[in-house]
């Protein structure tokens, strides 16, 4: 049984092992000796730094103690102070520790670099990185906004944000890629110091140029600090708000899904019907429920990770195996749902249709008259409510009941009208359509000058949803007159420049040369002349027809009026009456009171 002991190296603490202690201890008295007196503490502060960092990365949990083991390791690392020498003689080098036959690991980390900065040290530790000249990097990242449209100058100020600036030697040492070790970080202490000492030697010469340069360097960096926390804060908020509706989106997705799964009979929900007419490939829907899953939340899931990653600094790896996992996963998942998507569409790619013309006989000037009807079993008007519904039929089978009907009115070059009946319907292919636009139910009628058309198509649940439709086309020769009921206003689907369709109340019409023509659409013209609202003069019949139409309504309105005065008028005496009674009255009190 040994006894450990808990020791704070370079700001960390640790439970360490009585025997590796000592021998840590003794290390670090060897390197002591071994420095010279000129920046000895700076550089043991870096070398305990660095061993901490060191002993973090080896110990698996804050309870592990180390042991003698891990300070082996650490040793082998920095290496041993003995094996060292220095050559001061050599003026290219500075202080320079030799060891043979030992070849220190190579780590190199992107930082900041503070003391080659110019706006913020990140096109200094970019050339650090990638062992190219700064100069190159900046002359980049001032050319780069015009070609970018300013996303380069973004994308610098995020940089400035979140990469942290080297300030210890140990990162210093780690952003140019230098070993981390005891030489290395005597040599750089000797540097700084030596710069320090330069420029306390050069106060005299430059001491004017350093205030100013001192004072802009102040203002500078009071306008950059104010311009980081901005910044910072922005990117704190843009990091909630990511997190926040990329929790919400999986928390819904997630419960989509377990729903789903953990539905004990899906086909008896209500929406089942409706999903299942559209799935022509008969692939389960807890497969596509779990294909859709994964295929949008893993997106989101990263989404939550960078919100999270954004607001913490501190945020841990999901690991390498995770990130692999979850990509293949999404592949995985996206593919199915794009091979699911081109089979549905394939589904739907090719049209069919059945064609149905009937005659309407019509007599010399007579006038067809056409509207649409409902059944009263399936709706309670003739509105277009709806495009696509399942319901039972009065003998309890189940259809699909679908109001997409579109009524056209043309023109033809023979003698009677007629009328053409087109049900259209889409499928993989075009015999696979036609079959399924033969199982439309839809039907019209014709009794003497009234044509009676259905607002509505049936089809059986088995044929799913194909894109039913019926097409109706109304063919009426030049001169026919027609009048359409108000229920063709949700209908009428006809070019507006050949027919257009007042809702404004009933209206007959004709079948011009090129046009239909209104025969009752009037408008008053500005010399008192009644027009048609195309804008063509009307016959004389028609003129007398509307102003009858006029006088007629005239007539009704001025018997109301009469009416009316005759109301107010009883009204009046009957209130006459009762004044002249309360005069009475309050006559009959006087006397009274004498």
């Amino acid at each position: 049984m040994n006894k450990t002991v808990s020791i704070n190296l370079g700001g960390f603490f640790f439970h360490i092992d009585e025997d590796a202690y000592q021998k840590l201890n003794r290390y670090f008295d060897a390197i002591r000796r071994s420095l010279s007196p000129d920046g000895r503490d700076e550089i043991m502060s870096d070398i305990e730094g660095r061993i901490a960092e060191l002993l973090t990365e080896k110990l698996k949990n804050d309870k592990q103690v180390v042991s003698i083991t891990e300070v082996d390791q650490v040793i082998a690392v920095m290496g041993q102070p003995e094996d060292y020498r220095i050559d001061e003689d050599d003026k290219s080098t500075g202080s320079a520790y030799k060891v043979p036959n030992f070849v220190f690991p190579r780590t190199k980390k992107f930082y900041r670099d503070g003391d080659k900065a110019i706006i913020g040290g990140v096109c200094a530790g970019l050339g650090h990185y990638f062992r190219i000249d700064p100069l190159w990097v900046r002359i980049l990242f001032i050319i780069s906004p015009f070609v970018t449209f300013g996303t380069s100058a973004f994308v610098y100020i995020l940089l400035w944000i979140l990469i942290p600036k080297a300030i210890t030697t140990t990162e210093k040492l780690e952003m140019t890629g230098e070993p981390i070790n005891i030489s290395n970080i005597e040599k750089k202490v000797k540097e700084e110091f030596s710069q320090i000492a330069d420029k306390f030697g050069n106060v005299d010469y430059d001491k004017l140029g350093n205030n100013v340069k001192n004072g802009a360097e102040r203002i500078g960096t009071g306008v950059s600090t104010a311009i980081l926390a901005i910044l910072k804060a922005v990117a704190k908020v843009i990091g909630a708000l990511i997190t926040i509706f990329s929790a919400i989106g999986l928390g819904c997705l997630l419960v989509g899904l377990i729903a789903l799964l953990t539905s004990s009979s899906i086909a008896g929900e209500s929406w089942y019907p409706y999903v299942n007419s559209m799935n022509y490939t008969e692939t389960p829907m807890w497969v596509i429920g779990i294909a859709g899953f994964f295929a949008i939340a893993i997106p989101l899931f990263s989404l939550f990770l960078l919100g999270l990653k954004i607001l913490s600094d501190n945020l841990r790896s999901v690991g390498n195996l995770t990130k692999y996992t979850l990509v293949v996963l999404w592949i995985v998942s996206v593919s199915a749902c794009i091979y699911l998507g081109i089979m549905q569409s394939a589904q739907l790619a090719n049209e069919g249709k059945t064609v149905v013309k009937e005659q309407i006989y019509l007599a010399k000037n007579d006038t067809l008259q056409v509207k649409f009807r409902y059944n009263d079993y399936f709706a309670k008007s003739v509105s277009h409510d709806y495009d696509f519904r399942f319901k039972q039929d009065s003998l309890g089978n189940e259809v699909i009941y679908n109001n997409d009907i579109e009524l056209f009115i043309l023109k033809t070059d023979e003698a009677q009208p007629y009328v053409q009946v087109e049900r259209i319907a889409s499928g993989s292919t075009m015999q696979q359509a036609r079959k399924s636009a033969e199982s439309i139910k839809y039907s019209f009628k014709i009794e003497g000058n009234n044509l009676i058309l259905d607002n509505y198509l049936l089809t059986g649940t088995d044929a799913k949803f194909r894109r039913q439709r019926v097409e109706v086309f109304l063919y009426l020769p030049e001169g026919v007159y027609f009048h359409p009921d108000k229920s063709l206003q949700d209908y009428d689907r006809s070019d507006d420049e050949f027919f257009d369709l007042w809702f404004d109340g009933d209206h007959r019409y004709q079948m011009g040369k090129d046009r239909v023509k209104c025969l009752d659409c009037v408008v008053e013209g500005v010399d008192g002349d009644f027009e048609a609202v195309e804008g063509h003069p009307m016959s004389e019949a028609e003129i007398k027809i509307q102003m009858a139409e006029q006088a007629a309504q005239m007539k009704v309105q001025a018997e109301e009026m009469k009416i009316q005065a005759e109301e107010t008028s009883k009204n009046m005496r009957e209130q006459a009456e009762n004044m002249k009674k309360q005069a009475q009255q309050m006559e009959e009190d006087a006397k009274k009171m004498e």
